[in-house]
């Protein structure tokens, strides 16, 4: 008990108010620091993560756009370039599902069905889809500036084509599928020349209607000659 009495005696000696303020000071201003330093740290890792962010938006947004562009003339390209064009779509809506943005697998979900029916309609409409094409660029850009709104917009659109696909619609585009498939394999495959070999005999090989013309305009100037002939011989 001795020491706890000298400890009290010196803590409440007027000599010692000094140091006990300055340790105090001192203690608040380690305590500050640390709070400074801790909020500009997680300031500074908020940016980080924020700019990664909006780069991979930006990146998965400038992959969809670029599927777009292969959509529009998807009935032209070949079929290594097809998968290559899937390949890439695949991997952007991936990307795209996977951002902490509130809304993203719903914007997702909006451009594949935008992509799907641009390769449908690349059939028929071909090149003239770029109408098309901007309207998907420019509403994926709205929805990277107001994700909350155009998320709406987006949930109206696809509740509205979920309506729109009836059976008998589903089955015209299945055969309209088919026929475009089919219009492909057939404009990719080659034709076959027939390369058979010419006989002689072919050359040789007489024609019996233009010998039987000759024969003909032969056997009338003989019939000629000879009615003249007699004609002249009567007249002597």
């Amino acid at each position: 008990m001795e020491w706890w009495n000298e400890f009290v005696a010196w803590l409440t000696a007027a000599d010692t108010r000094p140091v006990l303020f300055m340790a105090a000071v001192v203690a608040v201003a380690i305590l500050v620091s640390a709070l400074i330093a801790a909020a500009v740290t997680k300031a500074a890792v908020r940016r980080l993560v924020d700019q990664r962010d909006r780069d991979l938006k930006a990146s998965a947004l400038a992959a969809l756009v670029d599927a777009s562009t292969e959509a529009a003339a998807w009935n032209s390209l070949t079929p290594s370039e097809q998968a290559i064009a899937d390949r890439a779509a695949g991997q952007a809506d991936i990307q795209l599902r996977l951002l902490p943005v509130k809304g993203a697998p719903v914007a997702a979900n909006w451009a594949a069905h935008q992509l799907a029916e641009m390769k449908r309609d690349s059939a028929t409409f071909g090149f003239e889809l770029s109408a098309v094409r901007s309207e998907f660029r420019d509403r994926l850009l709205e929805w990277q500036a107001r994700p909350s709104r155009t998320r709406r917009l987006f949930e109206s659109d696809l509740e509205r084509w979920k309506f729109e696909n009836t059976t008998a619609e589903k089955t015209l585009v299945a055969e309209q599928d088919a026929w475009a498939a089919r219009e492909q394999r057939e404009n990719l495959t080659p034709t076959v020349v027939d390369e058979s070999p010419v006989t002689p005999a072919a050359f040789s090989r007489p024609d019996t209607t233009t010998q039987k013309l000759i024969d003909d305009v032969a056997a009338m100037d003989v019939k000629r000659s000879a009615a003249d002939s007699e004609a002249d011989r009567k007249l002597a």
